[in-house]
């Protein structure tokens, strides 16, 4: 289906101002204007800024090589060949690299000029403001992907979800009938969701706007673990008593599933458990001993799992869209 994109809409119009802009004010070679903002307009704020300030020393670096090269070894193709030799090297030097097409363009005009003055100059430096000053302009604004990066969330909890329920049936009735869809679908919703908040922020410059990058990221960190988990649980051959407990503890943990944290509760409530475990009377079997060692080892990845959760600072209510029978109270975190 064909669609027009807010960065083509921006490019167009940007553009289009850029060209008008000079015109008006009279410049020669008023449509490479045009050229720099459609080269500054990036996908987002921070990129668009790191973009404009190496074409704009790009492109007064390029005056200056012109202005000796030319004034100095006359107005001829193999001067310009000459030094882009040494003009592409400098700006790899200055990590501006970026702004060669830019700044070969204002070579150009000052080739064609065939002399440089004052008033050429100006007319340069004022097509290098125009066109990196609407591209900064037309970035000024970024559509939020609040709401795309929310539904990621809930996918991703939900997948948590199902998968926590899997392993609490495998416990309790040691029957496996699950697809594991939910695995592979985590894993790619995990990877779109950090790309896209990786996106995002960039157009922040707040630290404390960096929330779903820093969400996603403990997510991750916890889905590596559930991965790490499913073969241990798989490995236990038959039901105990205190398997049926383990189970109790991560059905509660799996409808707790949320962006805030109160891993805290559960974290307490895993000690609680621990302490019972060491109370048990010890395993008069070898296939008892294994399954009870299987048991702690899978605490000791719950631990770890509550931990990562522990450690992050929580959503704040805007920024979710939480269940209603997921609101808890969340722990305050300095």
């Amino acid at each position: 289906m064909f669609r027009i994109g807010y960065r083509t809409l921006k490019t167009a119009i940007g553009t289009a101002l850029a060209i008008s802009l000079a015109q008006i004010v009279g410049l020669n070679n008023f449509a490479s204007a045009g050229i720099i903002t459609i080269l500054c307009i990036q996908v987002t704020k921070k990129r668009s800024l790191r973009t404009s300030w190496d074409r704009l020393i790009a492109c007064l670096t390029a005056m200056g090589f012109s202005a000796a090269f030319f004034e100095l070894l006359g107005y001829n193709p193999l001067v310009i060949g000459l030094m882009l030799l040494l003009f592409i090297p400098v700006t790899v030097l200055l990590r501006v690299q970026g702004g060669v097409v830019t700044s070969s363009v204002i070579i150009l005009h000052f080739y064609s000029s065939s002399h440089i003055t004052w008033s050429v100059v100006y007319n340069e430096i004022l097509l290098i403001v125009i066109g990196i000053g609407v591209a900064l302009l037309m970035n000024l604004y970024m559509p939020s992907v609040d709401n795309k990066l929310m539904s990621y969330q809930e996918q991703i909890e939900d997948n948590f979800h199902a998968i926590f329920k899997e392993i609490v049936h495998y416990l309790r009735t040691n029957e496996m009938v699950w697809t594991g869809q939910e695995i592979t679908e985590t894993s790619t919703l995990l990877n779109e969701a950090k790309s896209l908040a990786s996106k995002e922020l960039e157009n922040r410059f707040l630290r404390n706007e960096d929330i779903f990058y820093v969400y996603f990221r403990m997510r991750q960190k916890q889905f590596d673990i559930i991965e790490r988990l499913l073969p241990l649980v798989s490995s236990i051959p038959a039901t105990i008593e205190p398997g049926n407990k383990v189970a109790d503890f991560i059905e509660e943990l799996s409808e707790h599933i949320h962006p805030y944290n109160t891993a805290y509760v559960y974290l307490d409530k895993l000690a609680v458990l621990r302490d019972e475990f060491r109370d048990m009377e010890l395993p008069k079997t070898r296939e008892e001993f294994e399954i009870r060692a299987a048991l702690l080892q899978l605490l000791n990845e719950l631990e770890q799992y509550l931990t990562i959760k522990d450690a992050f600072r929580g959503f704040p209510s805007h920024k979710t869209r939480i269940k209603p029978k997921l609101q808890v109270k969340t722990k305050e975190k300095a």
